[in-house]
């Protein structure tokens, strides 16, 4: 009896810190679904270690040994912060809220950053994170070919431009390059030059896995909300809402290149494997990211990380019920939201509406 193939995704990992736990918790589904393999992983800060993590476990076990070095890697990553003056304070236990709000230390870092530089408060550039990375993910493994391609996002300080770093030269300073944040870190000097957090120029990166890969389907695992109801009043909200944006807009513009190319190769009927036309995806639980605040995305205690996980579980699993036949077939995003009237030809415009709903229900083209 043959074998149906499996199903291919190029997965998009966005960064968020440790909201990176709710996107483990997405791969941690995903990975028990056989009928899947994943060609591209494309990751920002969070998402690159995520990234990497899958990857090396991917080349040491398949699906399973994944699944475990992932649990290894942010495990790792609680028991080294345990030791981080940063932590929840008794009100904010007592209250159940994950965020730092009320932490004397974190409210005393917060304010120290907006005073002094990396380069004043850690000039010894002592970061925890880089030997943990280095300990726990063997980058041979990450490198090796064939395996899945793996892209990693930073930012050129000097050209304000996107790096990806690509195989075979993905190491942990790349990693620390995706998650360098400037206000916490000094920047990462690569064979000469600088890089920040990837998050502000591609958070992540979707065109490797459009450019670069063969598979046609990109799951994107989304951890920071696009959308919020209300209009942010309190310094914190607005600083948390400042936050989101900026991450996402990257990510935004991205996807309304893709949403405008589609629609091109849909109206003009242009060849659509040599355009690199393909279908999106997306989990997310925005929900729930929206209660987290700003500065939850400093709280690695294991008993956050793990409901992170858990919800990013439900989150795949719903997905995956309503949607996994769809893989190969059809969008499951739809994307008419990214694109702006006033940037859509006349000609284009007509027409949107009716190709997106075609798009994303099956209904044949």
């Amino acid at each position: 009896m043959a074998t149906a193939e499996p199903k291919v995704l190029e997965l998009a990992l966005q960064g968020g810190g440790a909201h990176g736990a709710f996107t483990w918790g997405v791969l941690d589904r995903l990975l028990e679904e056989k009928g899947l393999r994943f060609e591209g992983i494309s990751g920002t800060s969070a998402g690159a270690m995520n990234a990497v993590a899958l990857a090396d476990g991917l080349v040491r076990g398949g699906a399973a040994e994944a699944r475990r070095h992932l649990e290894r890697f942010w495990s790792a990553t609680s028991e080294a912060a345990r030791f981080s003056p940063i932590q929840r304070s008794v009100i904010d236990v007592f209250m159940g809220n994950w965020s730092l709000d009320t932490s004397p230390s974190y409210l005393i870092a917060d304010q120290l950053s907006r005073l002094f530089s990396p380069y004043d408060l850690n000039p010894l550039d002592l970061n925890p994170l880089r030997d943990l990375v280095s300990e726990t993910i063997d980058f041979k493994n990450v490198n090796q070919q064939p395996g899945a391609k793996v892209f990693l996002t930073a930012t050129n300080v000097r050209t304000g431009r996107t790096k990806v770093f690509r195989q075979p030269d993905i190491s942990a300073e790349a990693v620390m390059a995706s998650a360098c944040l400037p206000t916490l870190f000094k920047a990462v000097e690569i064979d000469g030059e600088a890089y920040w957090d990837g998050g502000f120029m591609g958070n992540p990166a979707l065109f490797p896995l459009v450019d670069e890969c063969d598979g046609r389907d990109l799951m994107l695992i989304r951890v920071n909300p696009f959308f919020r109801p209300d209009v942010p009043k309190t310094a914190r909200d607005i600083q948390n809402r400042l936050n989101e944006i900026t991450f996402n807009a990257s990510l935004i513009k991205e996807l309304r290149s893709m949403a405008f190319l589609w629609e091109i190769i849909h109206h003009e009927k242009l060849d659509r494997a040599a355009y690199r036309d393909g279908r999106l995806h997306a989990i997310s639980d925005d929900d729930t990211m929206r209660e987290l605040g700003v500065s939850s995305k400093m709280n690695a205690e294991w008993s956050f990380l793990t409901f992170l996980r858990d919800k990013g579980r439900a989150a795949a699993d719903r997905w995956l019920s309503a949607h996994y036949d769809d893989i190969g077939v059809r969008s499951t995003l739809d994307m008419s939201w990214v694109m702006e009237e006033s940037l859509r030809p006349a000609h284009l415009a007509e027409d949107a509406d009716r190709n997106y709903q075609q798009r994303i229900t099956g209904v044949p083209e």
